[in-house]
């Protein structure tokens, strides 16, 4: 048990939309991934996800509504809710989540990572 770095992590990758998972708790992930640009429209059936912004700004796009958020602030997408993440600029975030989501949800496109690095 040691404690983690976070600024550290993130050194040691430089992909964007390739989160890298940094630990597990209750059967959660938590995982840090660089963001730049559009994903990809997508939902998860049965799980619900946070994205916390470690730096820069996101955009969470909801069929009904924008969601903008900056350092320090975090967002609960429910399950079910198709959402998609922008970042205009380089942007750093911590995600939660359980072990089973798949990064692009209901969704397997070239973005789509089924083996996540753990480190």
């Amino acid at each position: 048990m040691i404690p983690v770095d976070i600024k550290e992590k993130l050194g040691q990758f430089d992909e964007y939309w390739s989160p890298k998972i940094v630990g597990e708790l209750n059967g959660q992930l938590m995982k840090l991934a660089k963001l730049k640009g559009e994903f990809v429209w997508h939902h998860h059936a049965s799980e619900d996800e946070l994205f916390m912004v470690i730096q820069g700004k996101l955009t969470i796009k909801l069929r009904e509504r924008d969601v903008q958020l900056q350092e320090g602030q975090f967002f609960i997408i429910p399950k079910g809710v198709e959402h998609l993440p922008v970042a205009l600029e380089e942007c750093h975030v911590m995600l939660f989540e359980p072990g089973s989501v798949l990064n692009t949800g209901n969704i397997v496109n070239e973005k789509t990572v089924r083996e996540i690095e753990k480190i």
